[in-house]
């Protein structure tokens, strides 16, 4: 039993490390992205204490907010100081192998790996661009890309994925034949496989819009709203019965039906999530 134990701890050790160095390894982004790379950096190890909570900030400086990561603090340092590394204030405590300095602090329970600090050291050292929090930012519409010759999209979106598909010098795949489109369709809008008289019906139906009306008939259906409930139920952790301790009768299975017909009749985002 301890020759079993000593082998699971050399197991978890050697996990950590390959851990540590496939993070080291990974190259980073040539572009770093403050909401993509840095802001989840700092949510994670940071906002406990820097962060808009009131009740948990420790000092008075935050990293939530542009204006005070980049302002001087009473002890005159600045924990970010854009273009500048070695002036961070923030890089040198998350390098610093002093407990009494290093940040997160050791009972915090967590640290930074060497990914992570290579890329905060990349994005103070091209400037430390800051944006804002995507839903403090005004949709844009973009334009869409030009139609391309001999290739005939059924949506907008088509044309995105074509274009981004050139870029990558990727050729567009063939069409796929109409029982397999049938099958896609049903299983991505029903969650059940569609029978062989169902298959048939499309591949007879010689209309240009056939596959819209396909599309349009699974969106009517019930089961519809039973295979999109589907996600929204796992996040909130949907269960009919009480679960591991007992099996007393819950009614929570309102909610489930309340889900899946809001789904069904087409509620609006803001009315469902308020």
């Amino acid at each position: 039993m301890r020759f079993l134990h000593v082998r699971l701890t050399w197991v978890c050790l050697i996990a950590c490390l390959a851990a540590r160095v496939a993070a080291a390894d990974d190259p980073l982004p040539k572009e770093i992205s403050f909401n993509r790379d840095i802001r989840p950096i700092l949510s994670h190890y940071c906002f406990t204490c820097h962060g808009p909570d009131e009740g948990q900030r420790e000092t008075e400086l935050r990293f939530d907010v542009e204006e005070t990561a980049l302002a001087k603090l009473e002890s005159g340092v600045r924990a970010v100081v854009p273009g500048d590394t070695g002036a961070s204030e923030l890089l040198r405590r998350v390098n610093s192998t002093d407990d009494d300095q290093r940040m997160p602090p050791a009972d915090f329970g967590k640290r930074l790996n060497a990914r992570q600090i290579a890329m905060l050291e990349k994005w103070i050292a091209d400037g430390a661009k800051w944006q804002p929090h995507w839903n403090q930012v005004r949709p844009h519409r973009g334009d869409v890309p030009s139609a391309i010759a001999d290739w005939k999209p059924l949506n907008p979106i088509d044309r995105f994925i074509h274009a981004r598909l050139q870029e990558e010098g990727i050729a567009p795949t063939a069409p796929a034949d109409k029982r397999t489109l049938a099958r896609r369709l049903y299983f991505d809008l029903t969650g059940l496989p569609p029978t062989a008289a169902e298959v048939q019906a499309f591949v007879d139906d010689g209309s240009p819009d056939a596959y819209e009306k396909l599309v349009d008939k699974l969106l009517a259906s019930p089961r519809f709203g039973e295979r999109m409930a589907v996600w929204w139920l796992d996040v909130v952790r949907y269960a009919d019965s009480i679960g591991y301790h007992s099996d007393n009768p819950r009614q929570v299975w309102m909610y489930r039906d309340w889900v899946i017909d809001a789904f069904n009749s087409d509620k609006p985002f803001d009315q469902f999530t308020i």
